[in-house]
Order: structure tokens, then sequence, then C-alpha cells
């Protein structure tokens, strides 16, 4: 399979070749960020017309059309519309929290963003704490939702920021106990080996009847912490109009909308990295012929073709399901998710010191 680091380090010894180690350190972090923001900004796109798509699928009709063919084109129309949206300036608001809390929000995002393995070689960052740093960047977007919800000074607003918050801390614990169910598993929290060491199976596959359970657990809990639907309880327009951003306008307004179609790319990533071996394709042992052809296949590939997957159950989730309360689904949290993932966690421990897991 082919390895990016191959080009990162050619790029890495040109630049040096020709300037300063700090020069070239500086330019290699402005060409990340660039093609990083341009990523998550395409990838945003695609995630707006692909719910939307899978959306009209399952309800039987066809979605946009109009736009383009097939209407490829509406997603880009909405964004430029966006874009030339006045800032409504509200009175008898906190400006500066204001102002402040959906730029919190795509920062959580992106951060947690870069640090997901794209492919062979293809990663920003990877350290020994990989997946204590995404658990923990993943975490600060609620601070931003808090702050939109209570800068407004509306009812409305601060009731959606309060269930946001009340619902994210609560489904945190429940994908943090899968995602350490699957860190006990492997031994390492460094993301470039918890990919290698599924080069010889996915975790889902060699990780016994403990990691479909945290597999299970992790798909409602993130479906939960995004506010993705049926737990879409702070946006409830029958309640709350549009809940914690509904005084947001134009841009920043748009920020939020990004944020929740990138975090789905982000939850769905993760899942990707922990239980499907993230850009790690699928070997089978003994199948050697097998094994050959699915090397062909590019990394990239493999782990957007897993997140795609995984995003597509989720979605599938909020078009098939029925809102629920705001009390059963923090009962849902409390009651059943986290004492069954704090059991679990149990379970693999004592699957991987007795050597019971594949």
């Amino acid at each position: 399979m082919f390895d990016f680091g191959s080009i990162t380090t050619w790029f890495d010894n040109l630049l040096e070749s020709v300037m300063p180690a700090w020069a070239a350190t500086v330019i290699e972090c402005v060409i990340i960020g660039v093609v990083l923001l341009l990523v998550y900004a395409l990838l945003a796109i695609f995630y707006i017309f692909y719910e939307r798509k899978l959306c009209a699928w399952f309800q039987c009709r066809l979605g946009p059309m109009r736009v383009g063919p097939w209407g490829l084109l509406q997603v880009f129309a909405d964004m430029f519309k966006i874009l030339i949206k006045e800032l409504i300036r509200l009175e008898n608001i906190d400006r500066f929290l204001f102002a402040l809390a959906p730029y919190l929000v795509i920062i959580a995002s992106v951060v947690s963003f870069a640090v997901l393995p794209w492919g062979n070689g293809l990663q920003i960052i990877d350290f020994n704490i990989g997946v204590f740093f995404m658990i923990a960047a993943s975490s600060l977007g609620v601070l931003g939702i808090l702050l939109a919800g209570w800068s407004s000074n509306n009812k409305y607003t601060l009731i959606g920021a309060m269930r946001s918050g009340a619902q994210m801390i609560s489904y945190e614990l429940s994908v943090g106990l899968s995602i350490m169910t699957i860190v006990v598993l492997a031994g390492t929290m460094s993301v470039s080996e918890l990919v290698a060491a599924q080069a010889d199976g996915w975790f889902l596959f060699k990780g016994h009847i403990s990691a479909v359970i945290a597999f299970i657990i992790y798909l409602i809990a993130a479906t939960g912490e995004t506010n993705r639907g049926p737990f879409d309880l702070p946006e409830a327009e029958h309640e709350l109009t549009a809940g914690y951003h509904t005084e947001y306008s134009g841009i920043h307004f748009g920020f939020f909308y990004l944020a929740e179609y990138l975090n789905l790319f982000i939850v769905s990533g993760i899942a990707s990295l922990m239980f499907l071996g993230g850009w790690m394709p699928l070997h089978i042992p003994g199948w050697d012929g097998f094994n050959m052809v699915m090397d062909y296949i590019p990394s990239v590939v493999w782990f957007l073709g897993k997140a795609f997957f995984i995003s597509f159950i989720i979605i599938w989730f909020k078009w098939t399901f029925p809102r629920v309360r705001i009390d059963q689904l923090l009962a849902l949290e409390w009651k059943y998710l986290m004492p069954i993932g704090l059991f679990n966690l149990l379970l693999m421990t004592l699957l991987v010191v007795y050597g019971f897991h594949f």
C-alpha cells in the first residue's frame, strides 16, 4: 500500500535544502492549515448534499434537483446565499461572548478533525496520547454552545443550550467508555499504533463480544453527543424554534451549521479508527490473493469509505426514529448506556488479561 509519508518527507527535505529549518516549519504549518480548512469546507458541502439525498431516499422523494445536474449545485447556492446574509446586530446581548461562541465551536471541530489518520503516512499530528487529545479537543464544542445560548439573552436559546450541554456532557461519558474499551484491547493511545494493530483484523471482529457491544454503544452515544436525531432535543423546532443558535444570522449561523455536519464526520472517523481499522484495508488471514487486491485500494479511500458508512447509519437513525423527550434521552444514558459501558470495559479488561480475544 502506498505510503504518503514518502511525499511529505520529500517535501520537508526540499524546503530545508533551500531555507532554514524554522522557515520550512512555518511554511509547512501554513500549507497544512490551508489544506485542512479546504478539506473541512469540501466535506461540509458533501455532507449537506449527502444527508439531503439520503433523507429524500428514505422518504421516497428526489431531494434537491433543480440547481445543477441532480441538484449538485444546490449546496453551493446555499453557501453563497449564507455568505452574503446580513449579520443582524441584537440589543441587550453580551456582544463579545455572542461573537466568540461560533468560533469556539469551529475551533473544537477543526482541532478534532486534524488528529484523524487520513491514510498511510497521511496524518497531521501523532503522539502517544492521541486518543486522549482527540477526546479532549472534541469536548470544547460544548463551551461554544453554552456561551451562544447564554449570551443571546433569549429564553429559548438558553433552554436549548442547557439541553445541549447536559446531553453532550452525558453522552461523552459513554463515548469515552467505548473508546477506552478499545484502548484496553490495543494497549496504546497512539493513533498510528491503533491502526497498525488492526493490520491482521479490525478490532470489531477480533475484539470478541466486548468490541461489538462497545461499537453499538458508541453509535448511540455519538448520535446523542452530536445532537443528531432522534436526540436533537436542543433544536426541537416545535418547542425552541432553532434552539441555541436562534438569534444567529449570516456566517455566524453558518459556523454552527458547518460544525454540526463536520462533527458527524469526526465521530464517524473516530469509529472508523477505533473499530474498523482506520485506513487499514480488510485483511483475512490466509487469503493472500484477496489481501493483495485489497492493498491496491488507496488508504484514503478506505478511511473515507468507512467514515461515510458510519455516517450513513447515523443519518439512518435520524430519519427512522421519532424524537425522544429530554427525560427519556438522559435516562437512556445514565440508566442504561453508562452502566453497560462500565461493565463492558471491565469485561474487555478480563478478556485481555486472560487472552480470550482473537
